[in-house]
C-alpha cells in the first residue's frame, strides 16, 4: 500500500517549461498521475521562449520522489534544470546554533561578561555551588544524551548519524518549553563508560536527556544515572512515549466507555518504550497485559530469547500465562499498543478483539497495521505519524516535563511526575471536544506544554523532589 506523502519526503524541482498556452498544466497533471503532492509553484525567471520555475512537490517515499522527477522529465516541452531534497536543505550545516544573550558592544559590556567581572561571579559559585543554577546555563540547559544504537527506526547507526535526530531534539526543546538543549552524541556502546561520561559533563546542565540508547542497556544507564546525579535524567523513549500512550488511552477509553480496570491490552514490542507504556497504564489501573516479541507471548516459565527486563515482564504480567502469537493473544483483546515493526497485525486480528477496538499502531514509519487497512473495524486509531489524526508523538511531553522539572530544580523525574504530565496532555481536550479522530492535541498547540509544566512542577512540590521555595527569586546576590 503506497504510503500519503509528506514533507518528509518534499522536493523542489526548478524546470524550465516553452512558453506556450497549457505547458503548466501539462506538467502538473503529470505529477498528480505520479501521486505528487503539489505545494508551492514560483516563477523563478522569464525569457523570450521559455519560463523558469520552481515546483515543490511532496512524495511518499525517496522512491516514490525519483518516480514523481522522471514523470516531470517525460512531459515534452519541459526540461528539469535541478531537483532539491527539501529536507537535507534544512540540515545544511545543521539545524541549531549558539547565541550570545547579551552583546558585547563596548569595554563595560566585555569587563561584565569576561574578565574581570566574571571572576567575581566563579567566586560566589565557589562558595555556593548551589547559585550555578541561577547564574549560568545550568538553570535552563538539557544535555541530550546518545551513543546512536537505537535510533528512530533505523537501528544502530553510530553516533555521528544520530547527530541530525539530536540537534531535532534540541530544536523542540527551543521551540515548544523554551528549554536550550545541546546534543551530545558519544562514541561508545559501553555502559560503565557511558554513566562516567555523563556524570563528567553533568556540571553544566540542569538534566539529562537519554534518547536512543538500545534495551536492555537504556534501563542499566538511566537506572544508574538517576542514582548518580542529583538532576533529572529522563529516557524520553521510554517515559516520554509512555506518558503520551497513558494520556491517548485515557481519551480514547473514555470514548469507548471501558475502564482501565477492566480492559485487556496486548502490548507488541517488549522494548524500552514497551516496558515503560506497561509500566505506566498498570500505574493507572490497567491490570491485564500480554507483551508479545518477535517470537510471541511473553510468559512465566518461557526461556527463549529472555533477559533480565523480560524476566520482570514474565513476573508482572498475563495474569493467565497466556502462550502462543501475538495473533493469539489479540483474541478478545481491548487495546493494541505497537512498539514493534510494520505490517504486524492484520484486519484478521482486529476482528478477533473485543467491541469497540483501540488500536495504537506506532512503529515509524510504517505502522504495525495502517488506518486505511484498520479503517471501520476499530473505534480508535492512532500511529506515530503527523499525517493521520492522533499521532502519539513525545513532543507533547518532554518539553513540558523538563519545564516543571527546571523550573523548580527538581532532582528527579519521579513517577508522579509522569502522571500528573500524562493526565495533563489529556485535559487539554475537553469532554465536548473528544472525538475518535481528537484523542491527543496537537503538538503545537500551545497550552500543552504550559500544562505538562505546571502539572508537572505541582507533582515535584507535592512528593518532595523540588529543591526550589514556591517564593524564591533567582537573584545574583552573594
Amino acid at each position: 500500500m503506497q504510503n500519503t506523502p509528506s514533507a518528509s519526503y518534499s522536493q523542489t524541482l526548478r524546470v524550465k517549461l516553452s512558453n506556450r498556452a497549457g505547458m503548466l498544466g501539462e506538467l502538473t497533471t503529470a505529477i498528480g498521475r505520479a501521486g505528487g503532492d503539489i505545494g508551492a509553484i514560483d516563477i523563478v525567471s522569464v525569457g523570450r521562449d521559455f519560463l523558469m520555475r520552481d515546483i515543490t512537490v511532496s512524495a511518499a517515499s525517496s522512491e516514490h520522489g525519483a518516480q514523481i522527477v522522471e514523470a516531470a522529465r517525460d512531459v515534452d516541452g519541459i526540461e528539469v534544470i535541478n531537483v532539491s531534497d527539501r529536507t537535507f536543505l534544512m540540515h545544511l550545516g545543521g539545524k541549531i546554533e549558539v547565541v550570545s544573550k547579551s552583546p558585547l558592544k563596548t569595554r563595560d559590556d566585555l569587563s561584565m561578561a569576561y574578565t574581570p567581572g566574571v571572576a567575581r561571579v566563579c567566586e560566589a559559585i565557589h562558595r555556593d555551588p548551589e547559585k550555578a543554577f541561577t547564574l549560568t546555563i545550568k538553570k535552563n540547559t538539557v544535555a541530550v544524551v546518545t551513543d546512536g544504537t537505537a535510533v528512530l527506526g533505523l537501528g544502530d547507526i553510530g553516533p555521528a548519524a544520530a547527530m541530525p535526530v539530536m540537534e531535532g531534539k534540541a530544536m523542540l526543546f527551543k521551540e515548544f518549553a523554551g528549554v536550550d538543549a545541546f546534543p551530545i552524541c558519544l562514541s561508545t556502546k559501553d555502559p560503565d563508560e557511558i554513566v562516567r561520561t555523563v556524570k563528567a559533563i553533568s556540571t553544566a546542565f540542569g538534566g539529562i536527556n537519554l534518547e536512543d540508547i538500545s534495551a536492555p542497556r537504556c534501563f542499566e544507564i538511566e537506572d544508574r544515572l538517576k542514582e548518580e546525579l542529583d538532576i533529572p535524567v529522563f529516557h524520553d523513549d521510554q517515559h516520554g512515549t509512555a506518558v503520551v500512550v497513558l494520556a491517548a488511552l485515557i481519551n480514547a477509553a473514555k470514548i469507548v466507555g471501558k475502564r482501565m480496570e477492566d480492559v485487556k491490552v496486548v502490548v507488541n514490542g517488549v522494548g524500552a518504550a514497551g516496558v515503560a507504556c506497561s509500566k505506566i497504564i498498570m500505574a493507572a489501573g490497567v491490570k491485564n497485559i500480554i507483551g508479545c516479541d518477535q517470537i510471541g507471548v511473553i510468559y512465566r516459565g518461557r526461556i527463549e530469547h529472555m533477559n533480565w527486563v523480560k524476566d520482570w515482564y514474565a513476573q508482572n504480567t498475563n495474569p493467565d500465562n497466556l502462550r502462543g502469537t501475538v495473533h493469539d493473544a489479540m483474541r478478545g483483546a481491548d487495546v493494541f499498543l505497537g512498539l514493534s515493526a510494520p505490517g504486524v497485525i492484520t484486519v484478521d486480528d482486529v476482528k478477533k478483539m473485543a467491541d469497540k477496538p483501540v488500536i495504537f499502531a506506532m512503529a515509524n514509519p510504517t505502522p504495525e497495521i495502517m488506518p486505511e487497512e484498520a479503517g471501520e473495524h476499530v473505534a480508535v486509531m492512532a500511529t506515530g505519524r503527523s499525517d493521520y489524526a492522533n499521532q502519539i508523538n513525545n513532543v507533547l511531553c518532554f518539553p513540558g516535563i523538563f519545564r516543571g522539572a527546571l523550573n523548580c530544580r527538581a532532582s528527579r523525574i519521579n513517577e508522579q511526575m509522569k502522571l500528573a504530565a500524562a493526565n495533563a496532555i489529556a485535559s487539554i481536550i475537553t469532554e465536548h471536544e473528544l472525538h475518535p479522530e481528537y484523542i491527543v492535541p496537537s503538538v503545537f498547540d500551545k497550552r500543552v506544554a504550559e500544562a505538562v509544566s505546571r502539572e508537572v512542577e505541582e507533582a515535584a512540590y507535592r512528593t518532595g523532589v523540588a529543591r526550589r521555595e514556591r517564593a524564591q527569586t533567582d537573584s545574583g546576590m552573594s
